[in-house]
């Protein structure tokens, strides 16, 4: 199958790539630029595993064509830590014991960068609004929604450490 030379801006960082136009963009992240942060939970797109943000809007990588991609800035959960340090949403999901597998965690992470960027005081029902399209199978969600408040909460302090 033929390729195309494309270029993606990814967490920073520009990349050019010879890629299949039908390429998935999960797949060229996964494959190509060994981010595997991103998982493919279903086959159907409805689990929210693969979220990753383009152009700070929450996406599902395993709908989008790469290519679609170019020239916009992509930010996978590899790419949400701060300045080398753990962002806000990172360190409030391990003291909160926000995952059990984690498989499904990168997913929720990207959804609720994006949230606090566009809220900076949601409300319960905006929390669970936006996380509706992530899928866990594991925990009860109690301790996710503990986590995702304490990120917030951080955020708001603008420390961006989780407490």
């Amino acid at each position: 199958m033929k390729k195309e030379l494309i270029e993606l801006r990814v967490n920073g960082r520009t990349y050019e790539l010879a890629i299949e136009s039908s390429k998935l963009l999960l797949d060229v992240l996964r494959q190509d630029l060994d981010l595997t942060g991103s998982k493919r939970g279903c086959d159907e797109s409805s689990c929210g595993a693969c979220t990753v943000l383009v152009d700070g809007i929450p996406m599902l990588s395993c709908a989008l064509l790469a290519a679609s991609c170019e020239g916009q800035e992509i930010t996978t959960v590899e790419g949400v830590s701060e300045h080398g340090s753990l962002a806000a949403i990172q360190k409030a999901y391990g003291d909160w014991g926000g995952s059990q597998c984690g498989f499904c965690t990168p997913g929720f992470m990207m959804t609720v960068k994006h949230l606090i960027a566009e809220n900076d005081e949601p409300t319960d029902a905006d929390i669970r609004a936006a996380l509706s399209g992530n899928l866990c199978r594991c925990t009860g969600y109690e301790q996710m929604y503990q986590a995702i408040k304490s990120a917030i909460d951080a955020e708001r302090r603008g420390s961006g450490v989780a407490q």
